[in-house]
């Protein structure tokens, strides 16, 4: 299940569980869609992997228990900026290979 980070690792954004500005890896590595975009270039600094929006979990309980009530989101900031000029030597060498092929 997905932790539902709070922040955007990098400039600390608040994204709330609704947020559709939230950007996760594979990893669940957790940015907004800014720092994706601009920062990041869709290469993420801990995998190298690509970004996804990140689902929103439904507030009201229509099925099943399967809701913020009963998994609420993470309260754990994980607020690590990135080191932009490491990340563009590491951009350098696998931006250009598709998300799907790193």
């Amino acid at each position: 299940m997905l932790e539902l980070r709070p922040t955007c690792e990098h400039c600390n954004r608040a994204l709330p569980p609704e947020s559709t500005e939230a950007r996760i890896c594979s990893y669940e590595c957790t940015f907004c869609a800014e720092c994706v975009d601009r920062v990041l270039e869709n290469v993420c600094p801990n995998c190298g992997g690509g970004f996804a929006p990140r689902p929103v979990r439904p507030s009201v309980n229509w099925r099943g228990d399967n809701y913020l009530g009963k998994d609420p989101a993470s309260t754990l900031i994980k607020h690590r900026p990135v080191d932009v000029a490491a990340h563009a030597k590491f951009l350098f060498e696998i931006k250009k290979i598709p998300p799907e092929e790193r």
